[in-house]
């Protein structure tokens, strides 16, 4: 997958994460892109750690859950730094 490609699919994939949990986050799209493609690191990195899946293809769904995985994880992290941040 080539770097737009994986612009691409962080984007969209920090974008459904949001979608998916409840409550308001923070950030605009910059964010919600530097967090999509930060969990499609850490989504394709888990899984290629533990179920050795391949991801090199945009189109599988394997890919696409993987990333959005990541990014939920990622999206929760950045809600407990962020939350906390504004609660002092």
């Amino acid at each position: 997958m080539g770097f737009f490609g994986f612009l691409l699919l962080g984007l969209i994939a920090g974008a459904i994460a949001k979608l998916i949990l409840p409550g308001k986050q923070g950030g605009g799209w910059i964010i919600t892109l530097v967090l999509g493609v930060v969990g499609a690191l850490l989504g394709g990195f888990l899984g290629s750690l533990l179920f050795n899946a391949p991801l090199q293809d945009f189109f599988s769904l394997q890919t696409w859950l993987l990333a959005i995985g990541g990014s939920i994880i990622v999206l929760l992290i950045y809600g407990l730094i962020v939350g906390r941040r504004a609660a002092r």
